[in-house]
């Protein structure tokens, strides 16, 4: 049978077994930023799922850039250490496949309690911080405001994603995308509902696309040139006088001239005043509104769970890779089920080469079995 979601792809240098990315996935089990034995786990287990590339959690380039105090960091020598010894104990134990990092920054939704605790702010008070946004606008009404962030800090962030990129260069990390989604901080910069400064890096469609453009060539120009770097973006805030698909274009065509990769199709996360049609593949239609515009590869996310959708959907040219997050999590062997269903293969450990059933006898690549 002929699959379009079992094919090979190559972004630069990186060539991806299959379509299927595991979507980056906050775990909140980190302690000081630096990754534990969950993330062993974690990793270990999508690492063996038989998906084309693993993508690691939202990554916080600073300690002010957590989202809580249990998100993962790459900003100190314990951070990268830590990541380091408990990925390759999870790459040692996988067949290999690609590992992407996504380098975040939590904005004004940073400060927050890990969501099984509420997910609700810590003031200052309570041992949070303030959190860093564009523009002293709250998250929430009842909220007190985030502290606008300056000329000089506007820098050292810069510097922060630029230092956690080579750290991640140490660390063997194969691809990086830079999280512009979901109401964080260069999120909060692109869009009109949280960005109200009067500077260069606010008002105008420009002025709001600066910094994170700034941040993006900063990081490209230090990422060597055969490791692909791709962005993932919120491409419509769902709110009216929002951010919109138009600009998500206008955004993705700036980005590939600088050396952008991919985007990473989302949407949403700036106010929870948005309204959002949710559906099967409902972001799928926003992908294909940008791949009209650009010839980016483009990944698509957003309740995508089912094999046939997913094949056509690459199929169709809609985007080039599927993202997959909480499908991952309830099934983490879901490309295995889904190359049977389709006819593929993928690969597995040797110590699983037994676990085929009957009817999806071939489903595992090279597996040859004997006994006494």
């Amino acid at each position: 049978m002929s699959t379009s979601l079992f094919s090979r792809f190559s972004l630069r240098e990186l060539t991806l077994a299959n379509r299927i990315v595991v979507s980056p996935m906050c775990q909140y089990s980190a302690a000081d930023g630096r990754a534990t034995d969950w993330h062993t786990i974690h990793w270990g287990q999508l690492l063996q799922s038989g998906a084309g590339m693993f993508t690691i959690e939202a990554t916080a380039v600073s300690a002010a850039g957590r989202i809580t105090f249990g998100c993962l960091g790459l900003y100190d020598d314990a951070c990268e250490q830590a990541l380091g010894e408990r990925l390759a104990i999870a790459r040692a134990n996988a067949p290999s496949m690609p590992v992407a990092i996504q380098l975040a920054h939590s904005g004004r939704k940073g400060s927050s309690r890990v969501p099984w605790e509420g997910g609700q702010l810590i003031q200052v008070d309570q041992g949070g911080w303030i959190p860093l946004a564009p523009s002293a606008i709250a998250q929430l009404e009842h909220e007190p405001p985030p502290r606008a962030i300056d000329a000089a800090m506007l820098m050292q962030i810069k510097r922060e994603f630029v230092d956690a990129t080579c750290r991640a260069l140490r660390l063997g990390i194969d691809a990086i995308e830079l999280h512009m989604a979901h109401g964080y901080l260069l999120h909060d910069f692109l869009s009109p509902l949280s960005n109200t400064r009067v500077d260069a890096y606010g008002g105008s469609f420009d002025n709001r696309v600066r910094f994170p453009i700034e941040v993006f060539t900063a990081v490209r120009e230090r990422w060597p040139d055969d490791k692909p770097l791709g962005v993932r973006i919120s491409a419509t805030d769902w709110i009216e006088g929002g951010w919109t698909i138009e600009d998500s274009i206008a955004l993705a065509q700036r980005l590939q001239a600088r050396g952008c990769d991919w985007i990473d199709v989302s949407s949403g996360g700036i106010s929870p005043a948005q309204k959002i049609p949710l559906g099967p593949g409902y972001q799928v239609p926003l992908a294909r509104a940008i791949r009209g515009a650009t010839s980016i590869p483009l990944i698509a996310i957003g309740l995508i769970t089912d094999p046939h959708q997913a094949d056509a959907i690459i199929k169709s040219r809609d985007a080039d890779l599927i993202a997959m997050a909480r499908a991952m999590l309830w099934n983490p062997r879901w490309p295995w089920h889904a190359a049977a269903t389709l006819g593929a293969q993928i690969h597995a450990p040797k110590q699983y080469w037994r676990s085929a059933p009957r009817d999806a006898a071939n489903v595992i690549a090279n597996a040859k079995v004997g006994q006494r």
